[in-house]
């Protein structure tokens, strides 16, 4: 699947989770390459390479596309992380 399709994927599952639409969009501006308008497709969305690299790491295959559910524990799990931080 295309970074773009990932994105779109993604964002379907965020949609209809208003409390994690700021984590979502924070993590999100972290993924998207620097001077992302620079290359084609002039279009802010990840990095092909570091999107294959994350599913080997998770799936062990490169071209399995993100699961939902795994996608809404990490955006959770970054939320506590950054309220945690907040604290201490």
């Amino acid at each position: 699947m295309s970074a773009f399709g990932e994105v779109a994927r993604a964002a379907a599952a965020v949609a209809v989770r208003p409390v994690l639409w700021t984590t979502a969009l924070r993590q999100y501006g972290r993924m998207v390459p620097d001077r992302w308008w620079a290359t084609s497709p002039r279009l802010p969305v990840p990095d092909p390479a570091m999107l294959a690299f994350r599913a080997t790491t998770q799936y062990g295959d490169p071209v399995h596309p993100l699961e939902r559910d795994d996608l809404l524990a990490w955006l959770r799990w970054c939320k506590a992380e950054n309220q945690r931080r907040r604290v201490v």
